[in-house]
This record gives C-alpha cells, structure tokens and sequence, in this order.
C-alpha cells in the first residue's frame, strides 16, 4: 500500500480540480444558458462522465491517504492502518471484466502500427445524401454545401475502422467505407493512428473510476478535447464563428495537415494507453472480493 501524505494528496485534489475546471465550469454555464456546442458537448454526451465526476479526485486503487477521514463520506473508502483507501471491493465482478476487457483491446492496439490517411471523413459520411433536416449540428452551416459534401464522400476512399464512428454513418454511405466494423470486431480492427479510438482512452479511464487516478481521467480527457477540436475542423461544418479554423481535408494541403495530427495525437496517446494497460493489469492481479 503507498501512502500519500496530507500535504501532498491535498495539493494534488486541488490541482486536479482547477485543471478540470477549465472544461466543466464554462459547460455547465452553457448548460445554464440553453446554448449548445458543437464541440466540447460530445465530450460530456456522447462520453457519459458527469462533469461533477470529472472533478472529484481519487488516488486510485492500493493508495492510502494520511489524514483523509473526510474521505469516508464516499462511499467506497474504508480506513487501514495506512491511512484512508478505496475498497478492494470496489473492484466488482463487473469492474474486472471491463479492466480485461480494456487491457485486451488497448494491448492489441498498442501492438499495431498507426494507419493515417482517413482524413476524418466519417464525419462526411455521416451527412451523405442527408437533407437539410437530417442534419447532426443543423445550426451550424455545410462549408461545401449538401451537394458538395455529397461530392467529397464520392471522390475520396472511405476508409473507418472505429466501429462506433461507422454506426453513425448514412445507409447509402455504408457501402462506401472499405471495412464494415462491428462491434465484435473491435479488438480486431482498431489501431492507434484512429482519432476515435485513441479519444475513447477517456471513456475506459473512467469506466474504471475510481480504481483508476483521477489524474490519469484527466490526461486522457486533455488529449480527447484537443482530438475533438481537431475532428470537427476537419469535418464538413463551418465553426469558424467558434474560432475553429477549419482542416478543409478536400484539398491536398488540408489532408496532409490532418496526416500530421493525426500522427501527433497517435504518439501523444502511447503512453496514456501504457498507463491505461498497466492500471488494467495491477487490478486483474488483486484477489478477486470474497
């Protein structure tokens, strides 16, 4: 059992907190105001994680805080010897198979090699052939217009393997795509250099909270704001009133700006998947509760 002292662990909650709050504080005051965003809502939608979760630091599992009486409010805390900790029996039958689960899908992806070059055109796909109605960020203007989305989803190879962006996608845009992932092809299909699935390193961080340290939620959700930022500026929709310049992958020069995020984000995201990995494998060597 690592002990942290109430010095320490009491800096590092309020680190953790100001840093999320630069996120959570202005959502909730969009929330307030009835305003949506196109970007950062999806982080607190699509990913489930309340953003008053986001906020509450935890050690994580087989830490002990000195001190940390205040922390038996929570449920989940019991005191040790040591100081306050978390439960090994937070570490439900459920919790273990989703931390299997993780690890396997996360190791198999660490073991393959980035493929770049999607250019972000699932978000393309998802409008294809829709009308004006039908679209997902309807507030927000096409760049190229209906038609001239259409004619990008045409002229360029579609080629997804995120099987939770490819269920978004239009019918008559399915064919389109070079693979059909299901979702029990994910382990199979997925790979590191996919914009998704290396901002779904948020939602497994979490899925394990709190057994995983509230700061590497936050690191993972760090890189998933910036990869969102940049999924959206490639995408069809004009968001430069926001301030988000767009990536126009429809030209030669927005492609090869997108390759070299993508390849940015890809490494960026390794050691966040090492950390995720090793976390999964620590809780699936702890005894299984009585």
């Amino acid at each position: 059992m690592r002990v942290l002292g109430e010095q320490e662990w009491r800096a590092r909650r309020a680190a953790h907190q100001e840093r999320v709050e630069h996120w959570t504080v202005p959502h909730r005051r969009r929330q307030r105001a009835g305003e949506k965003h196109p970007v950062m809502d999806f982080l607190f939608t699509y990913y489930s994680h309340k953003p008053s979760l986001l906020e509450r630091w935890h050690p994580g599992i087989g830490v002990a805080l000195a001190g940390g009486d205040e922390f038996l409010e929570r449920r989940g805390y019991l005191a040790t010897p040591d100081g306050v900790a978390l439960d090994p029996a937070m570490l439900t039958a459920k919790r273990r198979d989703t931390a299997r689960f993780v690890h396997g899908l996360l190791t198999a992806v660490r073991s393959r090699r980035p493929h770049l070059g999607c250019f972000g055109l699932h978000e393309w796909a998802m409008l294809y052939r829709t009308s004006p109605g039908d679209v997902r960020h309807e507030a927000w203007p096409l760049r190229l217009g209906h038609a001239g989305t259409d004619e990008v989803v045409e002229s360029m190879p579609i080629k997804c393997s995120h099987h939770d962006a490819f269920r978004f996608f239009t019918e008559p845009a399915r064919p389109l795509n070079a693979l059909q992932p299901t979702r029990a092809e994910q382990t199979a299909l997925e790979q590191p250099g996919c914009l998704h699935n290396n901002m779904d390193m948020f939602k497994w961080a979490y899925k394990l909270d709190p057994l995983v340290p509230a700061e590497l939620v936050a690191d993972c959700f760090e890189l998933a704001v910036e990869i969102r930022e940049a999924d959206m500026r490639a995408s069809p929709y004009d968001l430069s009133a926001l301030g988000y310049e767009p990536i126009a992958v429809e030209t030669a020069e927005g492609r090869a700006e997108y390759v070299r995020r993508q390849r940015d984000f890809a490494e960026r995201a390794a050691p966040l998947r090492a950390r995720l990995i090793q976390v999964c494998a620590d809780l699936l060597a702890l005894e299984p509760a009585s």
